[in-house]
């Protein structure tokens, strides 16, 4: 059942209207996957995008369980006889969860604490008392309390002031007021921990330092949190006492005198005890949160990135994982990626067959055709490309290098043995390399994101969050693509919307027993292809040169007769409407719209007509370091030098200048103008020219600059 009171406080929160939060959340219920929505439900989400419609979703999630955890708040209070129709109004009106909590926590049952033993001790009514701060006998009155459990006038004051001091903790308003003090003015105070500063020497800038919560940016605060987890800092994070103290006296200070005086000494024992150090874990885990968000935006970024960089296509190349002392291995592979040969030279030191090597690749692009050669960009990257290019080849050769991050993972994976069981992990690392470059995107699926090196602390973010993000970024980029169904791995098919790991098993099966698929309806012969998983996923899945060409193009089958009645309409073909320009154009859209297809699905209908099988990416292109830098020791200050992008962070964008350290541009290096995020200047594997600042050879790290680049 749809709840009206969640659509109203989402559309509110993400700045849309109501409907199209409503027509939303009705295709999640109806099985509806986030690309498909954006794709082909515009009309129904008024052309939301995929951050749109995931943000609705992310938002749902959170109402669902606010609304889980009041109805466990509820009937706790009501079976404790506390619940007033007051309080319940409150509670069902709250939408935070922490506003929840602190609506709870009164009635929380809790472990014994010191304000429990006093109450047991019947020392409520004299805290009462002194709390009201009308008397100033307190002496006197405490007095009256003195027995066996309770043996003097100041047991009798410590007793109340522990109860005091609860009910300022547990107060709603003097929790907030805490709240906005720690807001405006928490620091983040680091420490070295004592006898762990040679163990800790990469955190040197954090042994004595200092910086407001509120400005302390993503990156450094997981760093501080990170040497905190491993016991190299000690780590604090509050605003001054006396800030927050003051805001608690003023709400419950009522006058002077000695009952003021034990209020007063309440509220302190109250903050240090028990308030700061809650606030502090609350402030904490929502700078964290944040921390998160922002760690694994980046991530998501780069690996988008590197997702949708441009494939050669289907070619035959030769992969080569470069090395020195265990040689060079290499794998030939065919237009579809599968293995063909393999085999290992070893032109560089110390063997130097040079001869033999060259001989070897000579034979091996003859025999199999090879067109273009993918050398990882690791060890020994940069010598066997230019004794490849060095080489004299009877056709054709272009030679390319290409990122092997990750791909010692892959060939030790599960995917990689299920693959190629016969072969070592050597074998498996160069075929890798190879399909790397023929489709990026169709290999990197198969290796856990973790591991292929764009990230940003990715191992110390909140890992459910991280895996969520990832999966969804994956599973865009697989489907903006589009997969070819009759070459596509199980792998790359499992992300394709309304597929997951059995369907995608299935349709390999299917593949391999009855043939390659002829058309897009043969889909639904699929064992377990239902209606609803046809319609989720066929217009994600390409045909290559198919009888009816709409298969190979994004238009959804649910649209065929659509794009059928137009050709009827001008005596012509599908194929003469795809072909010609000049035929589309004469196409009046505004007279196919219909109660399911609107102007927004109809123009894209013409968007792919006009190109379709045409892949996003564009394509493969290579790319040349300078021959004269092979080592950290050839860099020298005030050289412009050619380079890659690979990674990009907040706080700048490491390149790639064709040795084997990081370079890094700062963010304040990147451009002449100011610099917010790194990502709006510049693009991985972005090809730029940059200035070398600084080298230090000792801590192998170097300093660059775009600046007038």
């Amino acid at each position: 059942m749809m709840n009206f009171v969640h659509i109203d406080i989402i559309a509110k929160a993400l700045n849309i209207s109501p409907k199209q939060v409503e027509n939303t959340i009705h295709l999640f219920a109806e099985g509806a996957t986030i690309p498909f929505i954006a794709r082909y439900r515009k009309e129904a989400t008024n052309g939301l995008d995929e951050v749109q419609i995931a943000a609705i979703q992310k938002e749902q999630k959170r109402l669902e369980e606010v609304d889980k955890r009041r109805e466990s708040i509820l009937k706790s209070i009501e079976e404790q006889g506390k619940l007033t129709e007051t309080l319940k109004q409150k509670i069902e009106a709250s939408w935070e969860m922490t506003e929840l909590e602190d609506l709870y926590l009164p009635y929380k049952r809790k472990r014994k604490t010191r304000a429990s033993v006093a109450k047991e001790r019947g020392l409520e009514p004299l805290a009462q008392v002194i709390m009201e701060q009308k008397s100033h006998l307190i002496e006197s009155l405490a007095e009256k309390y003195i027995n066996q459990e309770v043996p003097t006038i100041e047991d009798a004051l410590q007793g109340a002031r522990d109860i005091i001091a609860e009910v300022v903790n547990e107060d709603q308003q003097a929790r907030n007021s805490v709240r906005q003090v720690f807001k405006r003015a928490a620091m983040v105070k680091t420490k070295v921990a004592r006898g762990k500063e040679e163990e800790g020497k990469q955190y040197q800038d954090y042994f004595e330092f200092e910086e407001s919560l509120q400005k302390i940016p993503s990156h450094r605060l997981l760093a501080i949190l990170r040497a905190e987890a491993q016991g190299i800092l000690r780590v604090t994070v509050e605003p001054e006492v006396e800030q927050a103290i003051y805001k608690l006296e003023r709400q419950f200070i009522k006058g002077y005198g000695k009952a003021a005086d034990q209020v007063k000494m309440a509220i302190e024992d109250s903050y240090k005890r028990l308030l700061a150090p809650s606030i502090e874990t609350e402030f904490r885990n929502i700078a964290k949160e944040k921390a998160d968000t922002e760690a694994i935006e980046v991530f998501s970024s780069n690996l988008k990135q590197l997702l949708l960089t441009p494939p050669l296509g289907q070619k035959r190349v030769l992969a080569i994982d470069p090395g020195y002392r265990t040689g060079c291995k290499v794998t030939c592979l065919n237009e579809n990626g599968d293995l063909l040969h393999h085999t290992a030279i070893y032109p560089h030191p110390p063997q130097n067959q040079q001869n033999e090597a060259t001989k070897t690749l000579q034979h091996l692009v003859q025999k199999f055709g090879i067109q273009a050669i993918a050398i990882g960009n690791g060890t020994a990257s940069r010598e066997t490309v230019s004794f490849c290019q060095s080489i004299h080849f009877e056709m054709p050769v272009v030679v390319f290098t290409v990122n092997e991050a990750g791909a010692s993972i892959y060939s030790a994976s599960d995917i990689a043995r299920e693959e190629f069981p016969d072969q070592d992990v050597t074998v498996r690392g160069a075929v890798s390399i190879g399909r790397r470059l023929m489709d990026p995107l169709a290999e990197l699926v198969k290796i856990d994101p973790k591991s292929i090196g764009v990230g940003q602390y990715q191992h110390d973010v909140n890992q459910t969050k991280l895996k969520e993000n990832l999966d969804r970024t994956v599973e865009s980029c697989v489907n903006s693509v589009g997969i070819n169904i009759n070459t596509a791995s199980k792998h790359l098919l499992t992300y394709v919307s309304g597929l997951g790991p059995t369907l995608a098993n299935n349709i390999v099966q299917y593949r391999s027993e009855i043939g390659t698929f002829q058309s897009r309806a043969e889909l639904k012969k699929v064992p377990r292809m239902g209606a609803k998983a046809f319609e989720q996923s066929a217009g994600f899945l390409r045909i290559r040169s198919p009888k009816n060409p709409l298969d190979n193009t994004a238009v959804h089958p649910e649209s065929y007769p659509i794009v059928a009645q137009m050709a009827r309409d001008l005596g012509v073909s599908i194929k003469d409407l795809i072909d010609k320009s000049e035929l589309r154009a004469k196409i009046d859209l505004k007279r196919y719209i219909n109660e399911h297809i609107g102007l927004p699905t109809l123009q894209d209908i013409m968007q792919e007509l006009a190109k379709p099988g045409l892949d996003p990416r564009g394509e493969a292109k290579t790319f040349e370091f300078d021959a004269s830098i092979r080592t950290i020791e050839d860099v020298q200050e005030g050289m412009v030098l050619p380079g890659i992008i690979t990674n990009i962070t907040k706080f700048g964008a490491f390149v790639d200048i064709g040795i084997k350290e990081s370079c890094l541009v700062h963010v304040s290096q990147l451009s002449n103008t100011f610099v917010t995020n790194p990502a709006d200047v510049v693009k991985l594997n972005q090809e730029v020219q940059v200035r070398v600042i600084s080298v230090d050879i000792q801590r192998g790290r170097i300093s660059l600059s775009m600046k007038e680049m």
